[in-house]
């Protein structure tokens, strides 16, 4: 079982700089290397070490922001950071945060590294990470929501750094965008708030919602799922059915783009950077020759999404403005802004509509979890069980 990246590789937070002939740009997927820290050498005996394939990771999970990644060691309770942490000398390190030990979960941003125990959540500085924590917060045995949800509320990258939540909703998963936030309940119900300046928050409309409101248009939907880019959401039914709304300048919810269209007519990559592949609607529109096409700038109500071979999915992840899904039979879907090559089809193209990533499937390789970080993406895979129909 390992972990793979690709896509914005500027400090190192894929592959170390450091290593000969390697850019800004990962276009294919990449297994990640196993950390170099203390943690990451001595959390398994060498009998582990010589049983387990190069790069393959064992109990952990990735946490990414744009600049960097964080890795969640299970076994020790660990947080390890590679890419830009304090200094450029340190952007091909993968530096050990010792004051994580013993941690469940982790959150990272730009700014901030946040990290929940048994007993509290604490917030650090990334710039000082030996100091004292910027902030904390008590926990009892009973509380054991995943971050960034925290009793009564949840912790957020920027000050103020706890935020209450109404006492009426019973949080499951929040996910946050850059000016929005959604919410998976425990019954399935999805609600947004924050900025809706590109329909990101699915309620019919550009207008801002302070409290989180109930998306109408899923209502009698269970949602199992739910994830939030720049200013797109995403969220997935009881029954492995895809939504998406909000913005949709670089086809990251997968509908027809005027800007991917427009690029790829004057035979440039653009503002967005993206050389397009050609969406299944224009191969359509081409082929019978008659009316047009409709463009979705803005997408403020959910839309379900026609998925290739009606694939039904499991997990999702948003990065900026691109998204990343993994169906039930264990295949990658990319889509959206492609330009540092974070759809993992090792060209630096976007799509407005799913493609499958075939990289994992010729390797023999069954995709488990997506995580995306801004401008880029990252996998765990494990090998394929043996057929034999």
């Amino acid at each position: 079982m390992s972990w793979f990246g690709f896509g914005f590789n500027g400090f190192g937070q894929i592959i170390p700089r450091a290593r000969a002939n390697v850019g800004v740009k990962v276009l294919f997927p990449e297994r990640l290397e196993s950390c170099n820290c203390d943690v990451g050498q001595t959390r398994v005996t060498r009998t582990e070490k010589e049983e387990r394939l190069p790069g393959e990771h064992c109990c952990t999970e990735i946490r990414a922001t744009w600049s960097r990644r964080a890795v969640v060691h299970r076994q020790t309770g660990d947080v390890c950071i590679s890419g830009f942490v304090t200094s450029p000398s340190n952007q091909n390190a993968c530096t050990h945060v010792p004051a994580t030990k013993g941690c469940q979960d982790a959150l990272i941003g730009e700014r901030y590294l946040t990290a929940s125990f048994t007993d509290k959540i604490e917030c650090w500085d990334i710039g000082g990470l030996g100091s004292q924590p910027v902030w904390r917060m008590e926990l009892t045995k009973t509380d054991t929501a995943a971050l960034p949800l925290a009793p009564g509320g949840y912790a957020f990258p920027k000050t103020p750094f706890y935020r209450a939540l109404a006492p009426q909703i019973c949080a499951r998963k929040l996910a946050l965008g850059t000016e929005h936030a959604v919410l998976l309940s425990a019954d399935g119900t999805v609600y947004t708030w924050g900025s809706g300046s590109h329909g990101q928050l699915g309620h019919g409309s550009v207008e801002s919602q302070p409290e989180p409101l109930a998306v109408e248009g899923l209502r009698g939907l269970p949602m199992g799922d739910v994830a939030a880019g720049g200013w797109h959401s995403v969220c997935i039914s009881a029954g492995g059915d895809l939504y998406v709304w909000g913005w949709n300048e670089a086809g990251q919810l997968g509908l027809p783009s005027r800007c991917l269209r427009a690029q790829a007519e004057h035979g440039s990559a653009g503002e967005a950077g993206c050389a397009v592949v050609p969406t299944r609607q224009e191969a359509a529109v081409t082929q019978e020759g008659e009316g047009s096409e409709v463009f979705i700038s803005i997408q403020a109500f959910p839309a379900l999404l026609d998925l290739p071979e009606e694939s039904e999915m499991k997990k999702m992840s948003c990065g900026t403005r691109h998204t990343a899904a993994v169906t039930c039979a264990g295949d990658l879907y990319t889509w959206g802004w492609g330009d540092y090559g974070q759809l993992g089809h090792g060209t630096p193209r976007s799509s407005d509509q799913p493609l499958h990533v075939e990289y994992f499937t010729k390797e023999g390789l069954c995709v488990l979890d997506v995580v995306c970080g801004s401008w880029n993406t990252f996998v765990l895979a494990s090998e394929r069980a043996a057929s034999f129909e």
